[in-house]
């Protein structure tokens, strides 16, 4: 039976994409120098490298969130170097769902209406979103929360509000940029046992920027950055393929540990 990111369709197409900072006359740094990337429908990638590697800014720019840069970049087979702002405005409301470091929650807003903001915001109403709501609330944990302000919620918890607006809108893929990066070992295995979840069970295709080992192993495969280009790492694929074969408990020993 074929897994779901064996499936053929590429989500994300990073072709021979160069990226610089700087302004000419001045200091110009090359951040990415011909990177390259295919991600196929129910993968889970994790992408790794050193420090300043260019993990974050080739996320960005698979996410239409900066579009200066060389070469293509394609989404759910869309050009995006070539689109217009206003349908690449509809593809990032549509098909993806994005998590970073901080969880960025409306402060005066509770979880349910921090998890519906972007959503209302989009024209949807309230009540067509009710089943998503409370299907999202009970995947993320979250059910007996939905009235807390985020306050006097936990890192952890914080996150999972942020985890449950990217994802119920339904999106196609998932881009999240060091989403355990502020969280102690234990909140950050939860997290990323969600992130398996919603891969698994939802189908969402994720990739995901980690400078940890791992996290990177919750993934089907790993790719890492260096000097600018991307390299699938053999030996990284193998630790993925097992670390998710393991019983669960390991998993979250591994984080922990």
């Amino acid at each position: 039976m074929k897994t779901a990111y064996e499936n053929n369709e590429v989500m994300i197409k990073v072709d021979n994409v160069r990226k610089t900072f700087g302004k000419k006359g001045g200091v110009i740094t090359q951040v990415l120098d011909g990177a390259e990337l295919e991600v196929r429908k129910g993968e889970f990638v994790s992408l790794m490298g050193a420090s300043g590697s260019g993990k974050s800014t080739l996320l960005y720019l698979i996410g239409g969130l900066d579009r200066d840069f060389k070469g293509e970049i394609s989404i759910c087979g869309n050009n995006i170097r070539k689109m217009r702002e206003s349908k690449l405005s509809k593809i990032r409301l549509d098909k993806i769902g994005f998590i970073f470091q901080f969880y960025n929650l409306v402060q005066n807003l509770n979880v349910e209406d921090n998890i519906l903001l972007p959503s209302l915001v989009a024209g949807r109403s309230r009540a067509s979103l009710q089943k998503d709501l409370d299907e999202i609330l009970e995947i993320t944990g979250l059910t007996a929360k939905r009235k807390q302000m985020p306050s006097k919620l936990s890192g952890g918890q914080q996150q999972r509000v942020a985890i449950a607006r990217a994802i119920i809108s339904n999106p196609e893929i998932i881009l999240a940029d060091e989403a355990t990066g502020n969280l102690d070992s234990k909140s950050g295995a939860e997290i990323m046992d969600l992130f398996r979840r919603i891969n698994e069970e939802k189908g969402i295709t994720i990739l995901q920027v980690t400078h940890s080992q791992k996290c990177a192993a919750y993934g089907t495969r790993t790719v890492v950055l260096e000097n600018g280009k991307t390299i699938t790492t053999d030996t990284l694929q193998v630790e993925n393929k097992s670390r998710r074969e393991a019983p669960m408990q390991f998993a979250f020993a591994s984080v922990n540990s």
